[in-house]
């Protein structure tokens, strides 16, 4: 065949793919993704989008940019993965793109894209007039190409892919948005002036700052984006959260804390102001662990920290250290000092390192038995004094918890560069962001105590207290000269 043929071949063969579509029903609903959610996805009986995620549907076509903020639970991700594919189908035939983009890497490659496969399968291909996607050309990892535009992934770090993004319709999802940069939605916003476009900003809240709030609070220039607060009742009504999840994480967190605020109310909120440790220094922590947990690259072990219980309610805790992530965390309740001493003596054994024990208490027994072993173990003693100071050297402490969890502080600092992880716990989560702090006369730190911490929120911050002694920092000369004899 000779090279003039084959590009009329190739010519015809794409005017075949393109035209049925042109002509097909779901180009025709020009931008109307809540008939495309209700005609041309296949639902059980019972199923279909909830009465918010309808009106967002709704929302969009009209006024083009909308932005949602809720619990975790309110359904976002398949919200954000209907309106790709819609926004694909309807679009294919014209020139369109779809950049996606989230606040972390992880949540396009883990729950949006997976999402858009998910429902890619309930498609109504009959109706559509088309085959199913072609997994090898079509719809891959990360991206839909189709015969006229493609969906696909994009960091948020990288605002010039955003911008350079240029199609005659485009359609912008910023998923998990709350901290989302400024520049990449900057990079967005030429588009509107010159384009058929759409932008849908969807996430939990966290912070009250960045651009994702901005346009919550409606500052000025925002005007232009419908905003939806979906709430905690709304999501019970819909059955996406169970009413009881959420007193449980009333009793655990507490109703003012941050965290309660964020993902079950789905409020903005901080807890720098009084919390020792802020959420969302929290929630980066827990990305970069589960980044860890896809590459298995955990590095040595280190140490344990171990929180021994004081009473019936509370649970004895175990941080296992490796490198600068807590790889896992392990809870045991209403155990004596022998068995504590049995579990703390079998994790040295097998993976070395040392043990930081809370001494005070029964914690006095577990520590002994583990020395007369011939372990590294050393007794931390939160009330004990110290001349440790900030890492600016200028305040000093009250006592070794308040060191031990200005240390734990000041290594989540982003500004910090340390990198530490720590597992997606609810428990521990809750535990981290509790404790308050102040400023003492001579210019020392206070770490609200442990029993006011259980008064005001009706539990003990166990595992909280052993991450922090496995990240404790003490003057080397209280350190015990032992080394394992395994």
């Amino acid at each position: 065949m000779s090279t003039a043929a084959l590009d009329i071949d190739v010519e015809d063969r794409l005017f075949r793919r393109i035209a049925p579509r042109r002509s097909s029903p779901v180009t025709r609903l020009d931008g109307d993704f809540r008939r495309f959610v209700a005609e041309y996805i296949a639902w059980e009986p019972g199923e279909g989008p909830t009465d918010y995620q309808d009106e967002i549907l709704g929302k969009l076509t009209e006024g083009r940019r909308v932005a949602v903020r809720g619990p975790h639970s309110l359904g976002k991700t398949a919200v954000a993965s209907w309106i790709v594919l819609g926004f694909a189908l309807m679009n294919d035939g014209m020139d369109w793109k779809a950049p996606c983009t989230a606040s972390v890497w992880r949540q396009l490659s883990k729950y949006l894209w997976p999402e858009i496969h998910k429902w890619a399968r309930r498609l109504r291909w009959d109706k559509l007039g088309r085959d199913p996607f072609d997994l090898r050309t079509e719809l891959l990892q990360l991206n839909l190409k189709l015969a006229t535009g493609e969906a696909f992934a994009v960091a948020s770090d990288l605002p010039a892919m955003i911008e350079g993004a240029h199609a005659d319709r485009l359609l912008y999802v910023f998923d998990e948005a709350k901290t989302i940069p400024d520049a990449t939605f900057d990079a967005a916003e030429g588009a509107f002036a010159s384009g058929d476009c759409y932008a849908i900003a969807i996430s939990t809240p966290g912070e009250p700052i960045g651009r994702f709030y901005d346009i919550h609070k409606r500052k000025p220039g925002y005007e232009d984006w419908w905003t939806r607060h979906v709430k905690r009742d709304e999501c019970i009504a819909a059955g996406r959260m169970s009413r009881e999840w959420a007193e449980q994480r009333k009793a655990q967190w507490g109703e003012g804390s941050a965290v309660y605020q964020n993902r079950v109310l789905g409020e903005f909120a901080s807890s720098e102001e009084e919390g020792v440790i802020p959420l969302a220094w929290v929630e980066a922590a827990n990305q970069r662990w589960l980044t860890l947990q896809d590459s298995g690259e955990w590095g040595e072990f280190k140490r344990a920290g171990i929180d021994v219980a004081r009473s019936g309610i509370d649970l004895t805790s175990y941080a296992l250290r490796y490198g600068n992530a807590i790889k896992e965390l392990r809870r045991y309740a209403k155990e004596d000092t022998m068995a504590t001493a049995g579990r703390a003596a079998a994790i040295l054994k097998g993976l070395g390192g040392e043990a930081y024990v809370d001494v005070i208490g029964i914690g006095a027994g577990v520590v002994d038995r583990l020395r007369e072993q011939k372990f590294a173990v050393v007794a931390f003693n939160a009330s004990e004094s110290t001349d440790l100071k900030d890492r600016a050297g200028i305040l000093g402490f009250t006592n070794q918890r308040s060191a031990g969890w200005w240390t734990l502080r000041e290594m989540l600092d982003p500004a910090n560069g340390e990198d530490v992880a720590l597992p997606p716990d609810d428990l521990l989560t809750g535990d981290l962001t509790a404790p308050h702090w102040r400023v003492m006369s001579g210019g020392r730190i206070q770490i609200e105590s442990k029993d006011d911490i259980r008064k005001r929120i009706g539990r003990s911050t166990d595992d909280g207290d052993a991450v922090v002694m496995a990240f404790a920092q003490l003057a080397e000369e209280i350190r015990p000269n032992m080394r394992p004899l395994y």
